[in-house]
Formats: C-alpha cells, sequence, structure tokens
C-alpha cells in the first residue's frame, strides 16, 4: 500500500447494499476521491462492472469482488458498509487492516465500542496501531445527531446538568431495510418476538449514550433500554411494504442514563412510517426519579430536537434530516479526516472537524 500523502484518495467500496451503493455514487462524484475497486458477496453483482451496480448507466473499469483480496487496485481506503454488529464485521475490519488499508465504517457497533466492546474494541485498536491504520465508525446515528451534535453544543455551556435528544424519523422515505428493522408490517406480536430475539430494531443507542458520558466524564451507575411498537392507525402503503390499521409502523426506542445525581442522558428514537405526535420520551421507570423535561408540541414531520439543561439551557432542532443521505455524506466526508488521524480505532470526536 501507500503512504498517507497520496493526492486524490483511492477507496474501494466493501458492501453494496442501498447505503454502499449510495457511498460510492457520492465518491464518483466528489472530487478528490477516486473509486477504484468494490466487494460484496452478492453473486448478482461479482464481475459485474461497478459503474452499472452503482446505477451510474455506464462503465468505471473496475468490476465487483466476491474478496477484498481478488482487488487488484492500488487502494489507500475501505468505506465499509455492511452489518450493524461487532460479531460479524469484526473479521472483516480485521482483513482491512492486515491488508494495509484505512477503514471508514457505518457499522453502529463500532462508533464507540470501548464500553459495551472493550475486548473486541482494543483488538481492533492495537492491529490498526500495529499496521500503522485507522478505524472509524460513524453515520448520522450514532455519529453526529444524539452524540457528536450534543457534545458540540456543550462547548458554549459553563455547565450541564443533563441531556436530552429525541429524533423523529419519517421512515416512509428511508430504504427498504430500515423499513424493515423497525418492524413495519408486522403484528405487535411478531415485533414483540422479533425484539425479544434480538433480530430487530435500531442499533447505536448506547454508543451515543456511553460517547456523551465519557467524553464529559460522567460515570453511568445505571442504563436503562425500552421499547414499543408505533402501531398503524390508518392504511400505510411505500415501494417496500403495505401496513394495515392496528399493525404496526414502526418502533420507539428510549434509552436512560443515570449517575450518582439522577438521570443525566435521555435519547429517544422514533421511527415510524405513521408521523404523529409519538415522540415524547417514557416517562421514568421509578416514580423517585426526577422527571424528564416536557417534551414540546412537535412541527409536523421528521425533526431531531438536543436539549441541554444546564448553564446556559440551550434547544436546537433540526428539520428533515434524512438518515440515507447524512450517513452516506458524512462517511464518505470523513475519509480525509481518518487519512490525517493518528493510527488506531478512533471515534468522531477524535478527529478534526468534517465538512463536505
Amino acid at each position: 500500500m501507500v503512504s498517507k500523502l497520496s493526492t486524490n484518495i483511492r477507496v474501494i467500496q466493501y458492501g453494496l447494499g442501498p447505503i454502499g451503493r449510495a457511498m460510492a455514487r457520492y465518491m464518483v462524484e466528489k472530487p478528490g476521491f477516486d473509486l477504484v475497486g468494490a466487494v460484496d458477496v452478492d453473486p448478482a453483482k461479482v464481475g459485474s462492472d461497478i459503474g452499472r451496480v452503482i446505477g451510474l448507466g455506464g462503465s468505471l473499469g473496475h468490476v465487483v469482488c466476491e474478496r477484498l483480496a481478488h482487488v487488484t487496485s492500488e487502494a489507500d481506503v475501505v468505506a465499509h458498509a455492511t452489518s450493524s454488529h461487532f460479531h460479524v464485521f469484526r473479521e472483516q475490519i480485521v482483513e482491512m487492516l492486515e491488508a494495509g488499508f484505512d477503514v471508514v465504517s457505518t457499522a453502529e457497533e463500532l462508533s464507540f465500542p470501548w464500553l459495551a466492546h472493550p475486548r473486541e474494541a482494543a483488538e481492533v485498536d492495537a492491529l490498526a496501531k500495529r499496521v500503522g491504520r485507522t478505524v472509524l465508525g460513524t453515520g448520522i446515528n450514532p455519529g453526529f445527531i444524539m452524540d457528536y451534535l450534543p457534545l458540540c453544543l456543550t462547548a458554549i455551556c459553563q455547565r450541564v446538568d443533563r441531556i436530552d435528544v429525541v429524533r423523529r424519523v419519517d421512515a416512509s422515505a428511508r430504504r427498504g431495510p430500515f423499513q424493515a428493522k423497525i418492524g413495519s408490517g408486522l403484528t405487535v406480536e411478531e415485533f414483540d418476538g422479533r425484539m425479544a430475539a434480538g433480530r430487530m430494531g435500531h442499533v447505536g443507542l448506547p454508543e451515543s449514550m456511553d460517547m456523551i458520558a465519557d467524553t464529559l466524564g460522567r460515570t453511568l451507575i445505571r442504563r436503562e433500554y425500552q421499547v414499543e411498537p408505533v402501531v398503524a392507525s390508518r392504511p400505510i402503503k411505500t415501494d417496500h411494504v403495505e401496513v394495515q390499521p392496528g399493525r404496526v409502523a414502526g418502533l420507539r426506542q428510549v434509552a436512560r442514563g443515570y449517575t450518582d445525581d439522577g438521570e443525566f442522558l435521555t435519547l429517544t428514537m422514533v421511527a415510524s412510517l405513521e408521523q404523529g405526535d409519538d415522540a415524547a420520551p417514557f416517562e421514568p421507570a421509578a416514580p423517585s426519579e426526577p422527571a424528564a423535561p416536557s417534551e414540546p408540541a412537535a412541527p409536523s414531520g421528521p425533526w431531531d430536537t438536543i436539549r441541554i439543561t444546564g448553564e446556559p439551557d440551550l434547544e436546537v432542532r433540526l428539520k428533515g434530516v434524512h438518515g440515507d443521505i447524512a450517513t452516506v455524506a458524512i462517511a464518505v466526508n470523513a475519509i480525509p479526516g481518518v487519512r490525517a488521524a493518528p493510527a488506531g480505532l478512533v471515534t468522531m470526536r477524535d478527529l478534526s472537524i468534517v465538512t463536505v
């Protein structure tokens, strides 16, 4: 491989699902990047020109390979978009590092793995340092809205007493796998069964909570996670699913983190095909715990609210952040920062400011 001083950054896209294909298209369009290879296990894609697989119509002169080792082009970075879970993507990350590549991944459990997956994180970090390469996990959530952005806002605070983040997503505008991940079209009983089996739901709230608490020097003595279905009140049809009234249109997940002083963090994620006034946080599990601040009236459509209670109190609201577009943007835009970062497993808080 080459040094980190190349002019154009040469990238291999690993994983060509909806997000991976969108990342590849963005890299083709973005100045300073050369897409020189792609990896995917789908037999329908292997051997085909990358340009056609990612929807450009024309040829890019490189074909999709089944294995990273089969890519013959010289490259600097692998952009990774496969699984959310460490037990699935760990060997993929190891393969990339051993081949001498920097890595930027959309894997949620890689975004801040030091507390939830300490052994795996230490192994990846040690390998990256040994081979002189850098690994980052990022995305819109985790990676920005519910962790990095709130941390940035604390820069103008003299004191932080608690942080509340609510993200409300219009899932009808999202890709098919995302609609399936939130349970769209299932019965409530099917939803509960799949959640209990760990086969569904948003991944990343623990990582966001740990990143905020660790960065601010707070020790969480207790963590609580809750999830419930959002049930459709009317027939809903998207390009990927049809949902009848009474069936699941999405979900609401809440993560709460407590310090010795009480509830410090509340992260609420609502992703639904049906948009309603359903994004208020869960009531605290124990009556003795301090109640969360009342949620302001929600505007129509998707929105994100970050509220910091302290000195001063802050509230920031973003309207209409499309998760797929934003995930592609932040993952690709972070690549130059990863190239400039020290070797090892890093997080968004370790990079210089990421810009377009």
